[in-house]
């Protein structure tokens, strides 16, 4: 007990205190600049330190959202940015990947409130039944070589990843959905591309397939014939 009444163990608290000051002091500062940062950028737009955008958004996302508020800017402002941000980065490399090696994740709610499509272990299987968009599109991808899912969450995503260990993914979603999409595709090293939907809500969404066939063809040369696979109902 005699320790903690000596001068050394007031002097090591005093010490801890001032450098966890200097930490959060730190981080508020980090903040602050990233937050400067992303408004020029989305301002101007146009991409300014784009490493350090990111990672900084992946160890102070709460404390950047806020400092955004204060310079005018809303969360879904900052989400879209982040979302172009690093689908911009991971461009080269998802155009690097072979098709074969690549897959698209659908939402379920894209599909019709008629849809006569069960849930399998491997998500919804479309009856290309003609009610909604969904079924040409999937047979546009299929036909150029994707691997195709309509899943109901994150937890099928995860399942088909670690089953058939895609090396690039197009996540299609809400805002929210795309942006948890790739930093779950961060974390498990695969690259992905992020197209968010129109619309958001839980039935009868609207997809932006136009953006979704542009990032599926990131890459790939299309034989002459396959010109047909170029429009499918947007």
């Amino acid at each position: 007990m005699a320790f903690f009444d000596t001068g050394i163990w007031v002097g090591l608290m005093v010490l801890i205190g001032e450098i966890t000051l200097i930490i959060i002091l730190g981080m508020v500062f980090a903040a602050i600049v990233l937050a400067i940062i992303a408004a020029v950028s989305i301002t101007r737009g146009k991409f300014y330190l784009p490493r350090v955008l990111i990672s900084g958004m992946v160890l102070l996302e709460g404390l950047v959202k806020a400092f955004c508020k204060l310079l005018g800017l809303d969360d879904k402002d900052l989400i879209t940015f982040f979302i172009t941000l690093r689908n911009t980065m991971n461009t080269k490399a998802f155009s690097e990947t072979p098709v074969e090696q690549r897959a698209i994740f659908l939402p379920q709610c894209l599909r019709s409130a008629e849809c006569p499509a069960h849930l399998t272990p491997e998500g919804l299987k479309c009856r290309r039944c003609g009610r909604c968009n969904v079924g040409e599109n999937v047979t546009w991808l299929e036909g150029i070589g994707y691997r195709v899912f309509i899943v109901p969450g994150s937890t099928f995503i995860k399942r088909m990843v670690k089953k058939y260990h895609p090396r690039a993914i197009i996540g299609v979603g809400c805002l929210m959905e795309i942006k948890e999409g790739i930093d779950m595709a961060d974390r498990i090293g695969v690259t992905s591309i992020g197209v968010v939907n129109f619309t958001d809500g839980c039935v009868e969404t609207a997809a932006n397939w136009t953006a979704v066939r542009d990032a599926a063809l990131l890459g790939i040369e299309l034989p002459s014939d396959s010109v047909n696979f170029h429009s499918p109902a947007k």
